[in-house]
């Protein structure tokens, strides 16, 4: 049985069905952002503009840079072989689209929670289709190994984070700041990224003693 699911999840109809599965998760966290006030699976400054157009009444700013990120990611992802889901599904889907939806007037699929869900995963599976296709498409010798893979690319400038947090925990206090390197201390022993070790000892110890 584990070898027929493995067997069917490195064939290409599977990714599409996985960036559904994944888009229909992220566009129903959207749907519960603007309709309870959390959820949405964006970082911050994303979300802000998505704000401002529920607001302001403009999407705007939402929909041309998430919805420009989309267009990037999927035209990057049959060349280097990695679909980076921070910029294409969690910006592109989650605020892009939904922006975009808004604007025109098309609120029912951000209203409804169930139709969230139906929306998220047909977008998703178009885009992982599309990505297939591109990838079939592509020169021989031009594409990267494969977009089987799908995980966040992530950002280089992060591996710095982890220090930056620490100094500024031991200058917040002295608590913040043992707590951050202990739990910086832990994660790194554990082979996990060291900023949110650093980030929980600091919030941990800080609370206690500050």
């Amino acid at each position: 049985m584990r070898d027929r699911l493995k067997d069917f999840l490195m064939r290409p109809l599977a990714f599409p069905l996985l960036v559904g599965l994944a888009s229909a998760a992220i566009f129903a966290g959207t749907h519960m952002y603007v309709v309870h006030g959390t959820g949405a699976f964006n970082d911050i400054f994303v979300v802000q503009m998505l704000d401002q157009g529920l607001s302001t009444g403009d999407f705007a700013a939402a929909s041309g840079f998430a919805a420009g990120f989309l267009l990037a990611r999927i035209l990057e992802g049959p060349l280097v072989g990695i679909l980076d889901i921070g910029g294409s599904l969690q910006t592109g889907v989650g605020i892009g689209i939904p922006a975009l939806m808004l604007a025109s007037g098309l609120t029912a699929p951000i209203h409804n929670f169930p139709l969230a869900l139906l929306t998220g995963l047909i977008i998703g599976i178009a885009i992982g289709a599309l990505i297939i296709g591109i990838r079939k498409f592509m020169p021989q010798g031009v594409i990267a190994s494969g977009s089987d893979i799908m995980m966040g690319a992530g950002n280089s400038a992060g591996r710095f984070l982890g220090p930056l947090i620490l100094i500024a925990a031991i200058q917040f206090s002295i608590p913040a700041g043992v707590g951050a390197f202990i739990g910086a201390a832990l994660f790194y022993f554990w082979k996990k990224p060291i900023t949110g070790g650093a980030i929980l000892g600091a919030m941990i110890l800080g609370s206690f003693f500050v």
